[in-house]
């Protein structure tokens, strides 16, 4: 089953199918067709083939008519399977769309793209698939703002690709205007993505910055997403205080008692997070005669 972080790349190229158009032109110097619209292909085209042989997403280049039809593939780890399948897909789609087709293969692991871009060979002579692999090599570094406004969806993929690099606070920086604008949420969605790939240090030092108020572009999307954090970081360090009060005084009653709280019960204690279950502790700890009966 496809993962969060794998469906979450293919939500970029369905949200901009021309994102799939400007990998293959401008990160990897491929010579497309002239066309007028990049369209993102449902399931359907590929509902002839059994399920194993289903490509991740289809983007069509059209003009009039198909002019070049780009099977995007997002892979995070090897899979030998892939070297059968993926001729399978160029082939089924050529023959359905009667067009020109290509592999695209978004692999953010340096070391997967190296796998990824090994020739296939199917046994024909010539017949030998090399895919075109966007890896960290190849998708940009974004750093500017203006790059972002002009192609958000790129702009994010380059802080899920690089966002552990010492690049990534400003990555993430320069994505932050590009989703002025947008809806609240696809903009909420990618800002998660930014957020969840940057390191520790880039992601304080963006917080940090959104909170300082002085940040050229912070937008109401920023600031209601700040204070929503607050609100959320305030109820449940509300809740937690409670539990903490429950716990504390569930030990204070069980040794006022005469009764001994080892570090064994006090660690089960510690680890409850259930509300419903602590307060069900601190009614029986009134008259219970061991600890242990408190637990059964």
């Amino acid at each position: 089953m496809p993962s969060l972080r794998h469906e979450a790349f293919l939500e970029l190229f369905r949200n901009r199918p021309a994102l799939a158009a400007e990998l293959l032109r401008d990160a990897l110097g491929v010579e497309l067709p002239a066309y007028a619209e990049a369209r993102a292909e449902s399931a359907e085209l590929t509902q002839v083939v059994p399920t194993e042989y289903r490509a991740d997403l289809v983007v069509l280049l059209w003009e009039d008519r198909p002019r070049l039809a780009i099977v995007v593939e997002v892979q995070l780890s090897p899979d030998e399977e892939k070297r059968y399948s993926w001729p399978v897909y160029l082939t089924h789609m050529r023959a359905r769309l009667r067009c020109p087709t290509a592999l695209l293969v978004v692999a953010p692991e340096a070391g997967v793209a190296r796998w990824c871009g090994q020739p296939m060979e199917t046994g024909h002579r010539g017949f030998v698939l090399r895919p075109y692999v966007a890896g960290p090599d190849s998708i940009p570094v974004i750093t500017r703002a203006e790059q972002a406004r002009e192609a958000v969806e790129l702009a994010v993929l380059s802080a899920m690709a690089h966002g552990q690099g010492e690049k990534g606070a400003a990555i993430a920086e320069a994505v932050l205007p590009g989703l002025v604008g947008i809806d609240d949420e696809r903009a909420r969605f990618y800002f998660d993505l930014v957020m969840y790939s940057l390191n520790d240090v880039a992601r304080t030092a963006l917080e940090a910055l959104m909170r300082s108020g002085t940040y050229e572009y912070q937008s109401e999307f920023a600031r209601r997403y700040l204070a929503q954090g607050r609100e959320e970081g305030l109820q449940q360090g509300l809740q937690q205080g409670l539990q903490q009060g429950e716990m504390n005084a569930l030990v204070e009653v069980l040794e006022a008692r005469g009764l001994q709280v080892d570090e064994q019960a006090r660690q089960r204690i510690a680890a409850c997070t259930e509300p419903e279950q602590l307060k069900r502790w601190l009614r029986k700890a009134v008259s219970v005669q061991s600890v242990q009966e408190l637990f059964e």
